[in-house]
Order: C-alpha cells, then structure tokens, then sequence
C-alpha cells in the first residue's frame, strides 16, 4: 500500500453523503478519540456530575484547563523512549513509569497562561470520566454517543484481536494500551458521523457546545498542512483552510496511519468530512478533507 490508500466520508448539513475506499474498513481513531472523551465530559458536566471551571482535587488547574490543553502538563509524545519502546512492541509501560517517564508534576506554566498539548491531560480526564460514572470509558462513549447517534462500527480498542482486524497489516501487534487516554477505532462513515451529530445539536446543549467551541488561538500557516489559521477549543482543533474558511474537528496519527475529521462550517452547505490513509503525515488526511471541502 502507499502513502495514497485514502478512505474518506463527507455528509452535507442537508442530508447528502458519499464515500470513497473501503466502507466496511476500520481504523484507529487516534486523537479524534480526544473529541469523544471531551463531548463525555461536557455531557457529565450538563448533568452536574463533573465541573467545568472547579479546581481538581489538590490540582491546581480545573477540566477546562485539561480539555484545553492549557493545564501546564508535559507530555509523552516527545518521549524518545517512549516511540522505541512501541517500535519493539514492547509491553506498554505502567502508569507509574509513564508519569515518572514524562515528569508529570514537572509544570510547564501557571494553568490558563499558556498551551501544550498534553496527551496526560487526556488521561486525567479519562480518570474524571471514569469516577464519575463508576464505570470504563468505553461504557460511557458507548452509552453517551454510540447508542443515541447510532455508531455501530464504532468501539473502544483494548485488545490485540482488534487490532489485527484494522484495515492496515501493520495494525497487527499494536497493543492500544500504548494509548493512555484510549482510543476508538471504526469506519470512516461513523467517524464523520459523530462529528456531524455534535454539531447537528445532537449531542450537547446549545451553551455547552459554544464553550466546547471557544478557542484559543495559536498561531497561522502550518507548513506542509493545509492550515492558515490554528487554533484548539475543548477538545476539538479550530482554525481556517484556504478556500474552505473554518475547519473544527481533530487530526490523529499513530505509529502506521493518520487521519483528519472536520466540519467546515462556513460552505455554503456545511459538510462534515472524515479521512484517513497510512502513513505518518496528517497534513495528507488534512489536505484530502479540505479538496473534498472545496469540490463536494
């Protein structure tokens, strides 16, 4: 396969849709899982179990702050040992080694004053999540946005069986553990789905869903990325693409694909669009959403 095996789904705002690749195939989610723990979180906040802006326990930053990427917390994507480890398909490290791995009590800034993105952070609100339901992650996607939008390829990845049942080869062996906060896998259809239902109102309230939206902004152009305006809400990546006007989903990559979901609001029939190839380089899932954006 090559760096061009793209499999993509686009749904217009009035109803239409269509396809590209294989549409029974499934892939890792990655960091779009990001979205789907954000929207639990947000749902449990709605129902008053969690809250948005209350400091955590002896922590000195709140949900919002984790949601945010603006906790201060390092992270261990930059970890050397960390991408070794998982190209040996070693056994994933305990949680006791990875916090000690990424000097997790080490804070990059005073929360609210600055932005780094922080796998950790999404651990943290995994651990929230979990608390406050009394039950796994998976349960709580499943039940808050599964069911009510009716995602049926859409799953938490927890063990190897899953993972040799993924679209690429190279999925083989990978154990998802390695995935801290952890993470979905499902077709290309139902990721552009759960995309377009939050922002159909289908899953958040009106107020909720704006401060989901509320985004801090982080700068322009990104080379080799279709990018000219970056920014991050709760959860969700927000900026601008040329020709296209405002991109709001995420990206995600892991160590045999990548891919890129976005809603393009401002297009005169907004669309929603999810996309993923092999490979190492988000910008190719990126710049495939956007020409679907622009031709579709």
């Amino acid at each position: 396969m090559t760096a061009q095996d793209i499999h993509t789904h686009w749904i217009k705002a009035s109803g239409a849709e269509g396809q590209d690749g294989m549409p029974g195939a499934t892939f890792p989610y990655w960091s779009f899982t990001k979205t789907a723990i954000a929207i639990c979180a947000l749902k449990l906040v709605e129902t008053g179990k969690l809250s948005l802006d209350a400091r955590l326990d002896g922590r000195p930053y709140t949900l919002r702050h984790l949601l945010a990427h603006s906790a201060g917390l390092p992270d261990y994507g930059p970890l050397k040992a960390y991408h070794a480890a998982v190209a040996r398909r070693d056994t994933p490290w305990s949680r006791e080694k990875l916090l000690e791995a990424t000097q997790v009590e080490r804070m990059l800034f005073k929360p609210g004053d600055g932005w780094s993105y922080s796998n950790i952070g999404y651990l943290l609100v995994r651990d929230l999540v979990e608390e406050a339901t009394a039950t796994t992650l998976g349960r709580v996607i499943s039940d808050l946005i599964c069911k009510p939008v009716g995602l049926e390829t859409v799953a938490f990845w927890d063990s190897l069986e899953q993972s040799s049942a993924l679209h690429w080869d190279a999925a083989a062996g990978y154990d998802p553990r390695w995935v801290y906060h952890g993470c979905l896998v499902g077709t290309a259809s139902d990721a552009a789905r759960l995309l377009h239902a939050l922002f159909a109102g289908e899953l958040l309230t009106a107020d909720i869903l704006r401060a989901m939206l509320d985004r801090r902004s982080l700068g322009g152009a990104l080379p080799g990325r279709p990018w000219t305006r970056c920014g991050y809400g709760l959860g969700l990546m927000s900026g601008a693409m040329d020709g296209v006007g405002q991109a709001v989903g995420h990206s995600g990559a892991g160590p045999f694909c990548v891919n890129a979901v976005y809603h393009f609001p401002d297009l005169p029939d907004p669309m929603t669009v999810a996309c993923f190839t092999d490979g190492f380089d988000e910008g190719v899932a990126e710049f495939a959403a956007e020409r679907i954006a622009q031709t579709q």
